[in-house]
C-alpha cells in the first residue's frame, strides 16, 4: 500500500504461546507465574522456529526480551534463549508441532491458533509478552530483534508489534468484483463464525486502514 492496494481489513490476530502435551516434563505445574522457571529446568527441552526462515521464530525472540522486561529480570532473555540449544530450532514451527507430540520436545514456542488446531495443551501468556493485544503496541514496539540474512547486507531488525492479520482485494484484480464479494463475507458475522470454527481469533468487526492518498 498505496502502490498495490489502496485499504486493507485487520481482520484476525493471534498471540503467542507455549504449546505442550501432557506427558512434558512438569505439564502439571507450569503456570503463567512460573513458566520461566519450568524452560531453565534441567533436562527440559524446548523447541523454536528459526527466526530467518519464520516469523514465528522472530516473535518468539520478541516475546523473550518482553519477558525480561515485563518480570524486571535482566539477562532473562539471554539465559532463556540459552535453554534451547541450536539443535531444537526448525525452519518452521509446522515441524515443531510433530516434536512436541512424539515427545522430543518437551515445549515449543507457538501461535495459539496452530496449538489449538494440533489439539495441543498451552499456556497463555501474559498480554504484556505474547504479542496479542492491539491495545499493548507501544509496549511491544519497545523491543527489537537483528535477524540475519544470507550477509550482513540482508540483515535487518524487527521491531515488535501485535501480530494482526490484514486481508485487501488488489487494486487492478482481474476479478475485482467477485474478490470484493468473498472480502465481504470473510468479514461478515458468517465468516468470523467460520473463522473462528477453524481456531483463528477473528476480530468482532475489521479495522480498515486507507492509504494517505486514498479517497
Amino acid at each position: 500500500m498505496p502502490k498495490y492496494v489502496s485499504s486493507y481489513a485487520q481482520f484476525a490476530r493471534n498471540r503467542m504461546v507455549l504449546a505442550y502435551t501432557p506427558k512434558s516434563k512438569f505439564a502439571p505445574e507450569i503456570t503463567a507465574k512460573n513458566w520461566t522457571d519450568i524452560l531453565l529446568r534441567a533436562g527440559v527441552e524446548t523447541g523454536r522456529a528459526d527466526p530467518s526462515t519464520d516469523p514465528n521464530g522472530y516473535r518468539t525472540l520478541l516475546s523473550l526480551r518482553l519477558a525480561e522486561s515485563f518480570y524486571a529480570k535482566p539477562g532473562l532473555a539471554a539465559k532463556l534463549l540459552a535453554a534451547i540449544p541450536d539443535r531444537n530450532m526448525r525452519p518452521n514451527e509446522a515441524t515443531l508441532v510433530a516434536l512436541v507430540q512424539s515427545g522430543e520436545m518437551d515445549y515449543i514456542w507457538s501461535y495459539e491458533s496452530i496449538a489449538q488446531a494440533a489439539k495441543l495443551a498451552y499456556l497463555q501468556l501474559p498480554p504484556e509478552i505474547d504479542l496479542g493485544d492491539p491495545a499493548m503496541a507501544a509496549r511491544y514496539a519497545a523491543v527489537s530483534v537483528r535477524v540475519a540474512g544470507k550477509t550482513a547486507r540482508d540483515s535487518i531488525t524487527i521491531t515488535g508489534e501485535p501480530i494482526v492479520y490484514g486481508i485487501a482485494v488488489p487494486d487492478d484484480a482481474p476479478h475485482k468484483a467477485l474478490a470484493e464479494r468473498f472480502l465481504a463475507w470473510i468479514l461478515s458475522p458468517d465468516g468470523v463464525r467460520v473463522l473462528r470454527a477453524a481456531k483463528l481469533d477473528a476480530l468482532e468487526k475489521p479495522v480498515i486502514v486507507r492509504s494517505a492518498s486514498a479517497p
